[in-house]
């Protein structure tokens, strides 16, 4: 087996997707942040307060 010494249709398979990572990931984050503040809302409301502490406590044994 002989080693490949022509690599341009590698590089032109990568070349259309220069800089589309940095955009991915710069959506994937704001979705990530986005998701975590509502997240945040939704977790210092009383009643899901009230509902996740009856969980724990049910689940350590010491609900009624």
């Amino acid at each position: 087996m002989e080693p490949v010494e022509d690599h341009s249709e590698i590089e032109q398979f990568w070349e259309p997707d220069a800089g589309a990572t940095t955009a991915e990931y710069a959506i994937t984050t704001l979705a990530a942040c986005g998701f975590a503040a509502l997240l945040v809302v939704v977790l210092k409301s009383e009643p899901i307060k009230e509902l996740i502490t009856g969980v724990i406590s049910s689940a350590l044994g010491l609900g009624s």
